[in-house]
């Protein structure tokens, strides 16, 4: 994955309000190994991240942060 939305649809990414969303996270190092325990815990019924010790709700604001 290079970090950068393909040229052919950046212009629809920009008419849709969208370009902002395709930057996120550019220049972060990503750690898959948590990335794949996330998603082993999702739950998609409920949308939440059952861990050991509870479960956990991702929310708009975290996703933002």
């Amino acid at each position: 994955m290079s970090g950068h939305p393909s040229p052919l649809i950046e212009n629809y990414l920009r008419e849709a309000g969208f370009w902002h969303m395709a930057n996120i996270g550019r220049g972060c190092k990503l750690d898959l190994k948590l990335i794949s325990a996330f998603v082993e815990r999702w739950r998609p019924e409920t949308h939440t991240i059952h861990l050991p010790c509870e479960e956990c709700t991702i929310t708009l604001e975290d996703v933002q942060l």
